[in-house]
């Protein structure tokens, strides 16, 4: 018995140095600083947003598609039902949620590039407004964190003037990721959802839309400015059939943030994309950025690189309800003219040299 009783003790003795060598240990190791703290969250503030707008519209598609083939087939029809019922509120409004537009999260999205917000002229409240934003870059990162979250202070910068974003309408027809764009205040780039933010909610209005979509994706790599402008009119006709001054925009490191496999015009691989755009309406580019744990390794994180997003002098627009091509021609030439201003007076303040010049196609 007393040797039991020995062994025993030994044991517990052994056990209690281990746990005090595993605490030493445990004490020993660093604690992390409040920048590795402040660059963690940064890093998942992106991964979300990244994820959710490459994956959640998809994953969300897939899921209610198996489900109707389990026992659980009645959750997808009844939100198959609902989608039916609510189809057309993506046009009349959404459902914005302005609580959302105040998430500390969105303060760690903007830190991680980061991203900045400059104004040139003032916007008045007694007017409504289409702020063209260039260029597309591959996930538009400076229109959404400065026209859809509050956290460069677009609304504090331009008081009495509440701003809003366009993206693609199909994107409003893939189950949960329309709840989402819709609750973050984006809304489909067509007539009927422009002309209603422009003309049910009084004045103070700013609707932002990326205008060379998604064939400017196609282009987009760092040192490169090229723009899908020539023939894109259809925003100058709305804003001359509401009034709306036209306001350019230019995010300067846009395109720095991500590397792109860029196919020559007349290839093979740059004709599928092309059809696949026109079909789609979703440009498939090859693109790749940093890792999660590592900003030598490759992912799909855009890089850290500043982005700067200039806002510059509106161009006075009248209100003309059925506007002729003559004049429509004449206001697009205005607005390319301003925004050419705009690019040649902040290029070199943000990052290019006087040599760079603003290519639109």
């Amino acid at each position: 018995m007393k040797t039991i009783i020995a062994a025993c003790s030994q044991n517990l003795s052994g056990s209690r140095a281990s746990v005090q060598a595993a605490l030493r240990t445990l004490l020993a190791v660093p604690w992390p600083s409040q920048r590795d703290i402040r660059v963690a969250l940064q890093l998942l503030a992106v991964l979300q947003w990244v994820l959710s707008f490459l994956l959640l519209g998809t994953v969300s598609l897939v899921v209610l598609i198996y489900l109707l083939f389990t026992s659980f087939w009645l959750i997808p029809a009844l939100y198959l039902a609902w989608i039916i019922f609510d189809w057309d509120t993506p046009e009349r409004g959404g459902r914005r949620l302005p609580c959302l537009r105040r998430w500390t999260v969105w303060k760690h999205f903007r830190d991680y590039f980061p991203v900045k917000l400059v104004k040139t002229h003032d916007l008045s409240p007694r007017h409504n407004y289409i702020i063209g934003s260039h260029p597309h870059g591959i996930l538009c990162v400076g229109a959404f964190c400065n026209f859809i979250t509050g956290s460069t202070g677009f609304e504090e910068m331009f008081p009495g003037i509440h701003s809003f974003l366009t993206t693609l309408a199909g994107n409003f027809r893939l189950p949960l990721f329309r709840e989402y764009l819709m609750s973050g205040g984006l809304f489909p780039v067509t007539r009927r959802a422009i002309g209603h933010l422009l003309s049910h909610n009084g004045t103070g209005n700013a609707v932002a839309i990326v205008i060379g979509g998604a064939a400017e994706s196609l282009s987009c790599r760092p040192g490169v400015t090229t723009l899908v402008l020539r023939n894109r009119k259809g925003f100058v006709r709305v804003a001359l059939r509401h009034g709306a001054f036209l306001v350019p925009s230019f995010s300067f490191g846009e395109n720095d943030l991500f590397r792109q496999v860029v196919f020559e015009e007349g290839s093979w691989m740059r004709s599928i994309q092309r059809r696949f755009q026109k079909m789609v309406g979703i440009a498939p580019c090859v693109f790749y950025g940093r890792g999660l744990t590592s900003s030598r390794s490759w992912g799909f994180l855009p890089y850290a690189r500043p982005v700067t997003t200039v806002v510059g002098e509106p161009v006075v627009v009248p209100k003309v309800q059925n506007p002729s091509q003559e004049l429509v021609d004449m206001y697009h030439e205005m607005y390319i003219q301003a925004l050419l201003k705009l690019f040649n007076d902040n290029k070199t303040k943000y990052g290019l040299s006087e040599t760079d010049e603003l290519h639109i196609i």
